[in-house]
C-alpha cells in the first residue's frame, strides 16, 4: 500500500471514530487542554501527514519548538499496541514504562489551544472525558470507549506496519528531514532510530469478552474503506 492509500485509510479511520464518539456526551471543549501533554504517541503515518502539513504551510517554526523541548522528559514507548497484544496473548507481563502528565504541556500548545488541531494524531483525538478533567484530575472514560480506542490504535499501527511508533516530539523531528519524508514515501525507512520502535501487524484484537458483540459493527465500519 502506497503512502497516498495509507493517508486515505487514515482519514477514513478518523471519520469513523468521530462518528462513533459523537454519540457520547463529553465534557471536552475548546480551551480544555489538561490532556495535551508531552506524552502523546503516534505512528509514522500520522507524523508524516502532520509534518507535510507543517512544511506546506511554511511552519518550520513548529519543528524548532520541538527541538527546544527535546531535553524535557516525555513518554517514550518501549512496545507498540500490537506488540502489547501479543505479550498479553502469551500471558507475559508487559515492560514497565514511565509516564507522568506533570512532565508538562505539549510543545505545540498556545494559550490552551492546539494550532494543529485539524491534523492532530489519534492519540489526541481519543482522549475524551465525560467530566471536566480540571475538576476531577483525570479523564472519565466509558470502558467501551477504552476498548474502541485500543482497537483503533491497533488498526492504525497495522496500516503503517512497515513504519515506526514513538513520541510526537521524536517522530516529528524525524520527519523534519526532507530525506526521511522521501524515504517514507518510497517505503525504505529501514530499522528505526533510537527512541522509535518498529510497528507490527495485528495478531489479535484487544477486545474483552463483554464488548465483542458490541464491537462488530464498529470493526465493520473500520474495514469499509472507500475505494
Amino acid at each position: 500500500m502506497g503512502v497516498e492509500e495509507k493517508l486515505a485509510v487514515l482519514d477514513h479511520i478518523y471519520r469513523v471514530y468521530e462518528g462513533f464518539i459523537a454519540e457520547y456526551e463529553t465534557a471536552c471543549r475548546k480551551g480544555c487542554a489538561r490532556c495535551c501533554t508531552r506524552n502523546v504517541t503516534l505512528t509514522t503515518l500520522e507524523a508524516y501527514a502532520l509534518s507535510v502539513r507543517l512544511v506546506d504551510e511554511g511552519r518550520a517554526d513548529f519543528f524548532e519548538k520541538l527541538r527546544g523541548a527535546i531535553d524535557l522528559p516525555r513518554f517514550i514507548p518501549r512496545v507498540t499496541t500490537n506488540a502489547l497484544a501479543e505479550i498479553c496473548i502469551r500471558g507475559e507481563d508487559p515492560p514497565e514504562e514511565a509516564s507522568d502528565p506533570d512532565w508538562g504541556a505539549c510543545p505545540f500548545l498556545e494559550e490552551g489551544e492546539c494550532p494543529v488541531y485539524a491534523v492532530r494524531p489519534y492519540g489526541c483525538r481519543c482522549m475524551v472525558s465525560a467530566l471536566r478533567c480540571d475538576d476531577t484530575g483525570f479523564a472519565e472514560m466509558d470502558p467501551f470507549i477504552v476498548t474502541v480506542n485500543n482497537v483503533v490504535l491497533q488498526y492504525l499501527e497495522h496500516v503503517d506496519r512497515d513504519g515506526y511508533s514513538g513520541n510526537l516530539t521524536d517522530l516529528l523531528l524525524f520527519f523534519a528531514s526532507a530525506d526521511n519524508r522521501r524515504r517514507y514515501r518510497a517505503g525504505s525507512l529501514g530499522p528505526p532510530p533510537e527512541g522509535l520502535i518498529r510497528n507490527r501487524p495485528i495478531r489479535a484484537l484487544m477486545v474483552p469478552p463483554r464488548h465483542r458483540q458490541k464491537m462488530l459493527s464498529f470493526i465493520e465500519s473500520l474495514q469499509k474503506v472507500p475505494s
